[in-house]
C-alpha cells in the first residue's frame, strides 16, 4: 500500500466535518487538525505503513480507533476540565520519545534507566493526555506533587498475570490493556513480590506500553527465547517502548543485550 492510498483510506474511516487533513507527500505525514477543538496531531504515514504490512487490516483499525478516541478525550477534557488527583498515571517511554509537543512545551518526565523515560498522563477514559508544563496552571496544587500522586496511583492497578513455560523457563505477561501495563515496572513492591518467588534470573521486560514480562530464566536457552519474544512485542506495539530487557536485582534495573546464542552482556543503567 503507497501512502496517498492510506490517506484516502484514513479519510473515508474518519468523516468527521471539523477534520481538516493536510497531507506532506515527501515526508510521508499527515496533520489533522479539529477545528472546533483548535487541536490537531501529527500522523506518521511510514509507520502506519510498517505495521500493515505485519498486521494488515488491524493496522488501520488500531490507528482509526487511536485518532478518534483522542479526539474524543480532547473533547471530553474542553468540556469537563481536570479531574482529580486518582486520575493521574506514570507511563514509560523510550528515551527517543519526545521531550516536547508539537507546540513546544515541555512533558513532566523524570529519568529511569538508560533506554526509558518515565512521562505523566492524565486519564480521560478511553485514551490519556501527557502532562506537560502548559497543563501546570490548570492541574493547580496537584502540579507540585504530579510524581509522587502517580506512583501510588500505579501502586493500586491490577497486577494479574498470565503465565507460560518455554524450555524450562517460565514468563509472566501482564496485559491488561488499559494503557499503563509498562507502567508496572514502577511499583517496587510487586516487584520484590515476584523476585522473592523466581527461581532463576528475574528479567523485566517493556517492549511496548501495553504489556509487562517478567521472566524467571532458569538455563542459557532462556535469554535466546527472550530476546526473540521482546523483539516480537516491540515490533507490533502501538507505542514500541525497548527491545532490551532488563535483569532486576538487589532492586535495581540493569539492562542486558543478548548479543548471540547463549551469551549475554549487561549495561549499566541511569536509576
Amino acid at each position: 500500500m503507497k501512502s496517498k492510498k492510506l490517506v484516502e483510506i484514513l479519510q473515508e474511516r474518519l468523516t468527521s466535518e471539523h477534520f481538516e487533513w493536510t497531507y506532506d507527500k515527501e515526508k510521508e505525514q499527515l496533520r489533522l487538525d479539529h477545528t472546533l477543538l483548535k487541536k490537531g496531531m501529527e500522523i506518521s504515514l511510514t509507520e502506519i505503513l510498517a505495521k500493515y504490512k505485519l498486521k494488515k487490516e488491524q493496522a488501520i483499525d488500531e490507528v482509526v480507533y487511536t485518532i478518534a478516541a483522542t479526539f474524543r478525550a480532547m473533547e471530553k477534557e474542553q468540556l469537563t476540565g481536570f479531574k482529580g488527583e486518582d486520575t493521574i498515571y506514570p507511563v514509560i517511554r523510550s528515551t527517543s520519545f519526545a521531550e516536547k509537543t508539537a507546540s513546544g512545551h515541555a512533558f513532566i518526565t523524570k529519568a529511569h534507566t538508560a533506554e526509558t523515560r518515565i512521562y505523566y498522563a492524565l486519564d480521560l477514559g478511553e485514551t490519556y493526555r501527557l502532562i506537560d508544563e502548559s497543563m501546570l496552571e490548570q492541574l493547580g496544587k496537584i502540579a507540585e506533587n504530579i510524581k509522587e500522586i502517580a506512583l501510588f496511583n500505579v501502586r493500586s492497578l491490577s497486577t494479574k498475570m498470565k503465565k507460560d513455560e518455554v524450555a524450562g523457563n517460565i514468563f509472566y505477561f501482564v496485559n491488561n490493556n488499559d494503557g499503563y501495563d509498562a507502567s508496572r515496572i514502577l511499583n517496587e513492591a510487586f516487584l520484590k513480590d515476584m523476585s522473592s518467588k523466581i527461581e532463576g534470573d528475574m528479567t523485566v521486560s517493556v517492549p511496548h506500553q501495553d504489556v509487562l514480562i517478567i521472566g524467571d530464566i532458569r538455563n542459557k536457552t532462556g535469554y535466546d527465547i527472550l530476546a526473540q519474544m521482546t523483539m516480537q512485542f516491540f515490533t507490533n506495539g502501538i507505542v514500541p517502548v525497548t527491545s532490551l530487557s532488563f535483569v532486576y536485582e538487589n532492586g535495581q534495573l540493569e539492562p542486558i543485550f543478548i548479543m548471540a546464542k547463549n551469551r549475554t552482556s549487561r549495561k549499566k543503567g541511569q536509576e
